[in-house]
C-alpha cells in the first residue's frame, strides 16, 4: 500500500487546509468543494484528511459501520448484539466519475428474491463511506444519475436500493469532498448547494513557494516512508488538535450577536434558502473551536461566510462565484453584536498557525487572477488579439474591424432537438435509449442485469415451470428467464455554434441581439447538460474559438470577447465546423451533434464564395448531421439567404425572433435533417 503526501506537508493552500480541517472537526459543516486549475493539489490534500481523521467504532462484523451505542435498526446487517465492537480508521471512498449506479449504491441478486424471497444485498460505495469521507474527484463530469443518488443520500442520510418491489435500505452518512477544474463545466445547483463549504485554488506565482513544491513532492517520490516519517510530529499534533477541538465543540456558544451577524450577511448577499444560514453557524462555531475558544467571535463569522458563501451566490452559470469583502465588512461591521470583538473587518486570525489561511484576493472571498481567459472575468478576457492558446484571430479587414458588442440580455429559448433515437451520454435534450427513463420494451441482458423486466421475466420462465419440476408456490427461475427493460430518456448532445462575426453582423449593429440570442442557447444547452463548442468566421478565414468542452461559462466568455468585421467567408467556417465534429466524432462517438450556424447567409471574399458555401453545406447533410440556422437578416428587404443556407444543410431556419420560447411561433420544433430518422 503506498504512502500518501503527508496533510501538513501541502506548501501553501491555506484556505482548502482550513476548509478540510474544518469539516474533520464538526462533519455537520456539510463537506468542501475544491475549484482550481489543474495541479495545485486538490487531490493530494483530500487524500491525506483521511490520516488524520479520528477512529470511529463500529459494530464488529458490521457491512455498514454501524455504531454500538446506537445502531441502524433498519441494518440489513443487524440486528446486532451489544457489546461487540471494534475500532478501525475513518474511511476515505473515492468515487468514479465512470462509475455504475450498482458500484454506487449496491447491487441486488434479482434472481434469488424472485426464486427464494431473499434480500442477497452487496453493498456499495455510499455503504463504504458511511461515518467517513466520499470523495469525488472532477465532480462536476458526475452522470446526472449519479448525481440525483448522491442528493438523496446526502438529503436523507441514508441510501435507498430499490428493485421491482424489492427494498434495501441502510445508513449513509458521509463528509462530502468533490474537486472540479471550471474548464470543465460547472455543477448543477443542487449539488452545488450540497457542499457547506467552497474553496478556489490556485498555483503560487511565488517562485521560492514553488521551488519548495518541487523539492518536497520530489522527496515523497524518492522515498515516501522517509518523507512521511519527516512530518509524523507535525501529523500527530494536528491530530490531536482535531480531537480537542471536536471535545471543545459542544461548549461553544453561538450568541445572538453572531446570530444577527450570521443572518444579516446572508439576506445582504442575497443567498437562497435557510441553508447558508445553517452552514455559517457550524462554520463559525468549528472555527473558534479551532482555535481553542468556546465564544464564536467577529473574525469567525467572516471567515466563514468567505468559505460558505462564494458558491450560493451565483444566479447562472456565467455568474463567477466570489464575495465583494468591503460589503462583508460593512455588514459586519452594522450589526455587530456584544459577542463580536468589534474588529469584524480585519484580517487578522483569531489562530495564527501554520493550518490557518490568510485570506487575499486568491483565497475563497476574492476572485483569483488565472493568466487564461475561461476563468477570468469580461475585462481579462476581452483580448481580441488572441484566441485559444494565444494564437492570432483574423485580422477582419483592418479598418473595418470594431470592438466587441456586449450581449444583449438572455432570455428562454424553444427546445432545439436532433432527431431519430441516439445512444449518448445522460442529458436533458434528445430521445435516447438510456438506463433510466420510460420503459419501451425487454430484452435479454448483455452483461449484468441493471434493471429488471419483471413482466417479461414471468413470461420466459412460465411455460417451463412444468419441465423444471416446481410443486411450491415459488417461481423457478433460471439465468435465461431474466430479461433487461429498455428504457427511453434524453441525452446531452454536442451543439456547436458556428457564428459570423463579420462586418455585415455588425453594420446593421444586430450582433448584441446575437450574442445575447447565442448567450441563450448557452444558457439553454447548460441546463440540458450538453457539450459546447465555439467557431467563428470573418475577415478571410475561420477560428476555433473554443473546442468541444463541458464548460458553457468558457464559452460564454469567448463569445463576450468577440469582436466583429470583414468579410464573410461562410465556406471556411463551416469546413472548420465540419473538421471539428469529424475530430469530435472519433474521441466520443456516441454523442450526436447539433450544429447552430447564426448568420445572415451572406457569403463574401474569394471566387464564387456563394458556391463555395453550398458545397460545405451539403457535406453536413450528407452526413446526416442534425443543423439550425439562425436567420439574422433585418431590415423591411429580406434575401432569404440564411433559408437557402439551411436547405443545403438539410436543416431548418428560424428568425432571432422565433427562438424565443414565449413567441408566437416558439413551439417545441425538432430540427430536420436531409432525411427524417426513423
Amino acid at each position: 500500500m503506498s504512502t500518501p503526501f503527508p496533510f501538513t506537508a501541502v506548501v501553501g493552500q491555506d484556505d482548502l487546509r482550513l476548509a478540510l480541517l474544518l469539516n474533520a472537526v464538526s462533519p455537520a459543516v456539510g463537506g468542501v468543494l475544491v475549484r482550481g486549475e489543474k495541479g495545485t493539489a486538490k487531490s493530494t490534500a483530500v487524500r491525506a484528511l483521511s490520516a488524520l481523521m479520528p477512529e470511529v467504532d463500529v459494530v464488529t462484523g458490521c457491512r455498514f459501520s454501524c455504531a454500538p451505542a446506537s445502531p441502524d435498526p433498519a441494518c440489513p446487517d443487524g440486528p446486532h448484539e451489544t457489546g461487540a465492537c471494534e475500532s478501525r480508521p475513518a474511511r476515505m471512498v473515492e468515487l468514479p466519475v465512470g462509475a455504475s449506479e450498482d458500484r454506487l449504491v449496491g447491487a441486488l441478486d434479482i434472481e434469488r428474491a424472485l426464486a427464494e424471497g431473499v434480500k442477497a444485498f452487496e453493498p456499495g460505495l455510499l455503504a463504504d463511506a458511511h461515518r467517513g469521507i466520499l470523495y469525488v474527484d472532477e465532480v462536476n463530469l458526475l452522470h446526472d444519475h449519479l448525481v440525483d443518488l448522491l442528493l438523496d443520500a446526502a438529503a436523507m442520510g441514508a441510501s435507498y436500493v430499490e428493485r421491482e418491489g424489492v427494498s434495501v435500505r441502510h445508513a449513509s452518512k458521509f463528509l462530502l469532498v468533490g474537486t472540479m477544474n471550471p474548464e470543465e463545466g460547472e455543477l448543477r445547483p443542487q449539488l452545488l448547494d450540497r457542499f457547506g463549504l467552497t474553496v478556489e485554488v490556485a498555483a503560487s506565482r511565488e517562485p521560492d513557494q514553488r521551488v519548495e513544491v518541487v523539492r518536497r513532492r520530489l522527496a515523497h517520490d524518492d522515498d515516501p516512508a522517509a518523507f512521511a516519517a519527516r512530518w509524523a510530529d507535525e501529523e500527530a499534533a494536528v491530530r490531536a488538535r482535531i480531537v480537542a477541538a471536536r471535545e471543545l465543540l459542544p461548549s461553544v456558544r453561538l450568541g445572538d450577536g453572531a446570530l444577527r451577524q450570521i443572518a444579516a450577511t446572508c439576506a445582504a448577499f442575497e443567498v437562497d434558502g435557510m441553508r447558508a444560514d445553517i452552514v455559517m453557524a457550524r462554520t463559525a462555531t468549528a472555527l473558534a473551536a479551532w482555535a481553542g475558544r468556546t465564544d464564536v467571535l467577529a473574525e469567525d463569522v467572516r471567515q466563514a461566510a468567505l468559505l460558505a458563501l462564494p458558491h450560493r451566490r451565483r444566479r447562472n452559470p456565467f455568474d463567477a462565484p466570489g464575495l465583494d469583502e468591503d460589503k462583508l465588512d460593512e455588514t459586519l461591521q452594522e450589526f455587530g453584536g456584544q459577542d463580536g470583538d468589534g474588529d469584524s473587518g480585519g484580517d487578522d486570525d483569531p489562530d495564527p498557525g501554520p493550518d490557518d489561511p490568510d485570506p487575499g484576493p486568491g483565497g475563497p472571498g476574492g476572485r483569483p487572477e488565472p493568466d487564461d481567459a475561461p476563468q477570468g472575468d469580461g475585462d481579462t478576457a476581452a483580448r481580441p488579439e488572441a484566441g485559444e492558446g494565444g494564437e492570432p484571430q483574423p485580422s477582419g479587414g483592418g479598418a473595418g474591424e470594431q470592438s466587441p458588442a456586449r450581449a444583449a440580455e438572455p432570455f428562454r429559448t424553444k427546445v432545439l432537438s436532433v432527431p431519430g433515437l441516439g445512444e449518448g451520454a445522460a442529458g436533458r435534450r434528445s430521445r435516447a435509449r438510456t438506463e433510466h427513463g420510460r420503459t419501451t420494451g425487454a430484452r435479454r441482458p448483455r452483461g449484468a442485469l441493471t434493471k429488471l423486466h419483471l413482466a417479461a421475466t414471468v413470461q420466459a420462465a412460465a411455460p417451463h415451470q412444468r419441465a423444471r419440476g416446481r410443486s411450491g408456490r415459488g417461481l423457478v427461475v433460471r439465468r435465461d428467464d431474466l430479461r433487461q427493460a429498455t428504457r427511453e430518456g434524453r441525452e446531452g448532445n454536442l451543439v456547436l455554434f458556428v457564428v459570423d462575426a463579420s462586418g455585415s453582423m455588425a453594420a446593421r449593429q444586430r450582433m448584441s441581439a446575437v450574442k445575447g440570442a447565442v448567450l441563450s442557447l448557452l444558457l439553454d444547452a447548460y441546463q440540458r447538460r450538453d457539450k459546447v463548442g465555439l467557431v467563428t468566421f470573418r475577415g478571410s478565414a475561420a477560428d476555433v474559438a473554443l473546442p468541444p468542452t463541458s464548460s458553457v461559462d468558457a464559452a460564454a466568455v469567448r463569445l463576450e470577447s468577440l469582436p466583429t468585421g470583414g468579410r464573410t467567408p461562410l465556406a471556411a467556417g463551416l469546413l472548420r465546423a465540419h473538421e471539428v465534429l469529424r475530430v469530435e466524432r472519433l474521441r466520443d462517438p456516441a454523442r450526436r451533434a447539433l450544429v447552430v450556424v447564426v448568420t445572415d447567409g451572406r457569403a463574401t471574399g474569394g471566387p464564387e464564395p456563394v458556391v463555395l458555401a453550398g458545397r460545405a453545406a451539403r457535406l453536413f447533410a450528407a452526413d446526416g448531421v442534425a443543423s439550425v440556422v439562425v436567420d439574422c437578416e433585418s431590415g423591411p428587404v429580406r434575401l432569404g439567404l440564411a433559408g437557402q443556407l439551411a436547405g443545403e444543410l438539410g436543416g431548418t431556419a428560424v428568425t432571432l425572433d422565433e427562438l424565443r420560447a414565449d413567441s408566437i411561433a416558439g413551439l417545441v420544433k425538432d430540427v430536420q435533417g436531409s432525411r427524417r430518422a426513423a
